[in-house]
């Protein structure tokens, strides 16, 4: 039985001939299973139906007949001596035309290499997506990464900053605390020292004396507060109490609340005082707590916008 040639094999499975023709000469005529592959990777190139025109000197199964050629004057020189086998070498050398059944087997044989090559791709692709989805999903995760840690340190930073300025303002109390005892002392050293009367003032008429500064000590002020105690009202009624300076803005407590509260991400909101009753702008956010009276201590309310 004649095996059919690459040409037509990829013609009898109903290739396009000018496909066919490109596959065979583009695998340099090496087999059928080189000829489907190509097909199948260019079949979706552009100038794939585009004419063929072959290179000059390469004919298309120009390898077997050239191979065929030179096999016929090895088989005159063995009819010449052997004369007696003379025509058994010649219906040898023939080429014996397949039948219609041997076509279809072939065929056959051909088609399910095809599929097999074809379904071969089709995992190759699907591993290549499969690939190309965990790529993405860990790029996504890499990038959630970054930024939960960029997240963690903006809260870190900001809690670095609230411990800083609370330790501040221990260290500007216990500042405070230090000099009013100072004062005290010196007070005490100033006005509670005194001699014996003298004996000419023993001998005048005796007059109602000013009260000793000792007792009574210099007129009271007015105390300066430098912090306010402040008591912050949830959505939920829970409750919230800091201590901030007295010169630090509204707008201070109300990153406090955001913090540490329990208001919705994303949720906006706004501050008032309950009695007597006052919404805070975004102009009274910039305004120190001092000048809002909000010193020594107040109640806040959070309310939605």
């Amino acid at each position: 039985m004649a095996e059919l040639t690459t040409l037509e094999s990829l013609l009898e499975m109903g290739f396009d001939r000018n496909r066919a023709e490109k596959a065979v000469a583009n695998t340099g005529n090496q087999g059928i299973e080189q000829a489907m592959d190509w097909l199948m990777e260019h079949e979706n190139d552009p100038d794939i139906d585009e004419p063929f025109v072959p290179p000059v000197g390469n004919v298309l199964g120009g390898e077997a007949d050239s191979q065929s050629t030179t096999e016929q004057p090895s088989l005159a020189d063995t009819a010449e001596g052997t004369a007696g086998d003379g025509s058994c070498d010649n219906d040898d050398s023939a080429k014996i035309p397949m039948s219609e059944d041997e076509k279809l087997e072939q065929v056959r044989r051909l088609e399910e290499l095809m599929r097999v090559k074809q379904a071969e791709r089709r995992e190759r692709e699907r591993a290549e997506e499969l690939e190309h989805e965990k790529q993405r999903r860990k790029h996504g995760q890499e990038l959630q990464q970054i930024r939960q840690k960029l997240q963690d340190d903006d809260m870190k930073k900001l809690t670095d900053q609230r411990m800083k300025e609370k330790m501040e303002d221990k260290m500007a109390r216990q500042r405070v605390k230090d000099k009013i005892a100072r004062d005290r002392e010196e007070r005490a050293q100033k006005f509670g020292g005194g001699g014996p009367p003298s004996t000419a003032a023993s001998s005048q008429p005796a007059q109602p004396c000013p009260p000793s500064p000792t007792s009574h000590g210099p007129p009271p002020t007015k105390k300066e507060y430098d912090e306010s105690r402040i008591q912050v009202r949830m959505l939920d009624g829970s409750t919230l109490t800091a201590v901030f300076k007295a010169q630090e803005p509204l707008a201070a407590v109300r990153v406090y609340v955001q913090v540490n509260g329990n208001t919705p991400e994303g949720q906006d909101f706004t501050l008032l005082s309950p009695y007597p009753r006052h919404v805070y702008t975004e102009l009274d956010m910039e305004k120190p707590l001092k000048e809002l009276g909000l010193v020594p201590s107040a109640v806040l309310v959070v309310a939605k916008k």
